[in-house]
């Protein structure tokens, strides 16, 4: 074991608490902004560009980085960079193109959520879109909420020594004080508090642990005696480039990212946004590269880090390199990445319970009034988080890989059907949800049977063979409809 200190240091936990305190006195303060299901779920639509893209940036990047990112260069090395070019890639393009035309379609439609947004698209007056819709929705982001409740529950475990189930209540607990006042102007300006918190253990951390170890060169020196391979980019194979650079595949079919294009004032204002959280993503995303190269290079043996985890290199090099104010802010940057995402996730959910599921299918005959919307929505939430402590109590697999898969799942079923819906005008609700049901079953064929064979990340097979479906079935469905169109005429 290395010289690891937990959080049971009294200042190292006031500055951890700090991290947690805040986000509720933000709920606070937005409660009195709720007035209806569109506050609750979309923020009224008045969100500031700058809050668009550190919210987008914090929500996206979660555990996944902080923890993920890192613990992956601590074991395969500098490889892990095209992860970040992938993604940073993709979501510089979709704040310019997707982003700007969701939020215009469904400023034009009022379209509340996702779906919302797809059936008014394709005028599907028996919800077959909105109820596939939901129940993929429903079964990717219950992985990804059960994935980010492990991560946080894991870091609160081993930070102030207690029980898995502890952790993970405390965790559910302080999301959803916040939640249950604000909704999502509570979530979208925490995303940016978080963001900040992020920023400073991602960036300072690796600098301060550069200078310890006298700089570049020396790490450089003491990582290819270790293993060359650490510091060869190319060395996970092209089949691994390919895999972590088409990560970022899985941006436009991320509902909890979507939506904060859907929460702007103005669609506009997407291109400063646009750049803002580039150059976040891509800084921040190198800093965790560094943290887990510094880690490797500091301490060699992963069996000395807590419990053996490479995963945990974060939390080490924080109590190696702080005192223990700083010490306690920093692991409040892991729980700000995982409750950027967690919080987001849990509203999407709610959103597609309350609104696609039981407003607009199960009473669509009995209209709800605004008050018992809201009313509705925060008990959503509140069992929603209760639910999510018990998966993620049963979530076993590592949380790089567990939130992978369910990115990879919503990537492949949501984004091509999103895509096409925008930008193909031939595109019919068949080819949707062909496209949908196809990238559902192929991320999980791939994942189970495929993945090991060929090495490929099955969000990439599964958002191209959706893409196939759409288009085919699309074709297919329109010439059908246009000959039952020419019958009637003729009759």
């Amino acid at each position: 074991m290395t010289g690891y200190e937990n959080l049971t240091h009294p200042i190292a936990f006031l500055g951890f608490m700090l991290t947690l305190i805040l986000p509720i006195f933000v709920g606070f303060l937005t409660y009195r902004r709720m007035k209806n299901e569109s506050d609750f779920f979309l923020g009224g639509r008045t969100m500031d560009r700058i809050v668009v893209a550190l919210s987008a940036v914090s929500s996206g990047r979660s555990s996944w980085l902080v923890l993920g990112v890192s613990g992956m260069a601590y074991t395969r090395g500098i490889g892990a960079v095209w992860a970040i070019l992938g993604y940073s890639l993709v979501e510089l393009v979709q704040f310019l193109t997707i982003g700007y035309r969701l939020r215009r379609e469904t400023g034009k439609w009022g379209s509340i959520t996702l779906l919302d947004y797809f059936e008014s698209r394709f005028q599907d007056r028996k919800n077959l879109v909105r109820g596939i819709g939901a129940l993929i929705i429903g079964i990717f982001l219950t992985a990804y909420v059960a994935a980010q409740l492990n991560a946080g529950a894991k870091s609160l475990t081993t930070a102030l020594d207690i029980p898995l189930l502890g952790s993970l209540f405390l965790c559910t607990v302080f999301i959803l004080i916040y939640m249950i006042l604000g909704g999502f102007i509570a979530v979208a300006y925490n995303d940016v508090l978080r963001a900040v918190i992020m920023i400073f253990g991602l960036c300072i951390l690796p600098l301060i642990g550069l200078i310890h170890l006298s700089g570049f060169k020396m790490l450089f020196q003491i990582l290819k005696g270790l293993d060359p391979k650490t510091m060869d980019v190319f060395s996970i194979g092209v089949g691994g480039i390919l895999g972590f650079f088409g990560i970022g595949l899985g941006s436009p079919g991320q509902p909890h990212i979507l939506v904060r294009y859907m929460a702007i004032d103005d669609p506009k204002k997407l291109k400063t946004s646009a750049w803002v959280g580039t150059f976040w993503n891509i800084t921040m995303g190198l800093g965790a590269v560094m943290i887990g190269l510094l880690g490797r290079a500091v301490i060699p043996d992963a069996q000395q880090l807590p419990k053996g985890d490479p995963e945990m290199i974060y939390l080490v090099l924080s109590s190696k390199y702080f005192g223990p104010i700083l010490y306690g802010i920093l692991i409040g940057g892991i729980f700000a990445a995982i409750l950027s995402t967690v919080d987001s996730q849990l509203l999407v959910v709610a959103s597609t319970v309350v609104r696609d599921c039981y407003e607009k299918i199960w009473r669509k005959e009995l209209p709800l009034t605004e008050s018992q919307k809201l009313h509705l929505s925060r008990w959503v939430v509140f069992f929603s988080g209760v639910v999510s402590i018990v998966l993620a109590y049963f979530a076993k697999e590592i949380i790089f890989w567990l939130v992978l898969f369910a990115w990879g799942g919503l990537g492949a079923s949501i984004g091509p059907a999103l895509i096409f819906s925008l930008y193909w005008k031939s595109t019919t609700k068949y080819g949707v949800i062909a496209g949908m049901i196809t990238g559902t079953l192929v991320t999980f064929i791939w994942r189970l049977w495929l993945k090991s064979v060929t090495g490929l990340y099955e969000l990439i097979p599964a958002f191209f063979l959706s893409c196939i479906a759409i288009v085919v079935v699309s074709r297919v469905t329109q010439s059908r409809m246009r000959q039952i169109e020419e019958i009637k005429n003729a009759h």
